[in-house]
């Protein structure tokens, strides 16, 4: 029977097994269960058994015990004995997703849509040009600039002129708000892909990214299915799917609500998605319809795209199917947006949102 070989977790040469280890195992298996710690712990038993991931010097009790002593798991409350992940699990899982993509990015190529602009900026490059009135006396390249009054003038005559001089270039990095919608239709695990586990990764080591190193840019996420709703970047570990069609347009409407609050001039949605949308609200009534594009829907959907075009609020659509009458929907709603859109694999999903929101982090929308 074909399989996988836990190899990088199994006792051997490297000193037995440990905790670090099967930390990073339980921490994948805790994503995959959606933060059922009884689940995780049933699953990662069954592979110890199968792959011999333990040995006799540290058993899975010793590694439960762990997980309780330092602090990565606790009872629900005092009448429920069952344990949840605690805040500092999940501080670990966004930081373990931010690793896992993040990671992967830096050694992947750079995409085909760069964006970013050059000028009086925060973020120094390893570009060098000439002085300009105006440039700013730290961005001075001051190892180049004497470098270019030797030349020019000698060492006899040593003086130093504008025309020497010689400034870092930077890239300006604007405050930037975003929504990221995650869709959470049945579809999302039909068909023996799951696509909401790759979702709530990325969504993880986003947030991760956002909160440490940008901390004065700010993320919302939300999900959608029959309606849309806000969730707490402490909650993305716990996100299922649900029986749910896809309501595109709460979705939207939604986001631009919160994007409406946020005194950020820059501000865009990223959408996660893998199908068309299948749902509207009319009052307090659903109208559904799963078979092909039903035009009452797409034209509700469209009229949206176009007013998040008039508020400049420009919407990165990430398309994780590749049926080619879901991507004409796609094309359709990224033209009336004049936004963007994306047909990526799993795979490929992190690295396409990474590099797209450092892209639009170096320009400004207005």
């Amino acid at each position: 029977m074909i399989g996988w070989k836990f190899s990088a977790f199994a006792p051997g040469e490297e000193g037995g097994a440990s905790f670090e280890k099967l930390l990073k195992l339980f921490q994948e298996l805790l994503v995959h269960t959606s933060g059922d710690v009884s689940e995780a712990l049933s699953w990662l038993t069954e592979l110890d058994k199968q792959y011999s991931l333990t040995d006799d010097s540290y058993g899975m009790a010793d590694f439960i015990q762990d997980l309780i002593d330092k602090g990565y798991i606790q009872p629900r409350d005092e009448r429920d004995p069952n344990f949840v992940p605690s805040a500092k699990m999940e501080i670990a899982l966004r930081q373990k997703a931010l690793e896992d993509v993040f990671g992967q990015l830096k050694k992947s190529k750079r995409g085909n849509h760069n964006t970013r602009f050059g000028g009086k900026g925060d973020e120094a490059t390893s570009d060098i040009r000439p002085f300009q009135f105006g440039d700013a006396l730290d961005q001075l390249a001051v190892s180049e600039s004497l470098r270019n009054a030797q030349i020019n003038h000698g060492i006899d005559d040593f003086h130093l002129t504008h025309n020497d001089l010689e400034v870092k270039e930077t890239f300006y990095q604007s405050q930037m708000s975003t929504v990221l919608m995650i869709d959470i239709s049945h579809s999302m695990i039909l068909y023996g892909e799951d696509r909401i586990t790759p979702a709530k990764k990325v969504a993880m080591a986003l947030s991760e990214l956002i909160t440490t190193r940008y901390p004065k840019d700010t993320l919302d996420v939300i999900v959608f299915g029959n309606d849309a709703w806000q969730i707490e970047i402490k909650d993305l570990p716990y996100l299922q799917v649900g029986p749910y069609h896809t309501n595109t347009v709460a979705g939207l409407e939604l986001a631009m609500d919160l994007l409406r609050r946020r005194k950020n001039p820059n501000k865009q949605i990223f959408m996660i998605t893998d199908g068309k949308p299948t749902c509207i609200k009319k009052g307090k009534r659903y109208y559904k319809n799963s078979f092909g594009l039903d035009r009452a829907i797409v034209n509700r959907t469209l009229n949206l795209a176009q007013r998040c075009r008039k508020l400049d609020i420009p919407v990165t659509t990430f398309m994780i199917a590749r049926d080619p009458y879901l991507q004409n929907f796609v094309e359709q709603f990224t033209q009336a947006n004049n936004g963007k859109a994306f047909y990526s694999s799993l795979q490929g999903l992190g690295e396409f949102i990474f590099q797209d929101y450092k892209n639009n982090k170096g320009k400004r929308y207005r």
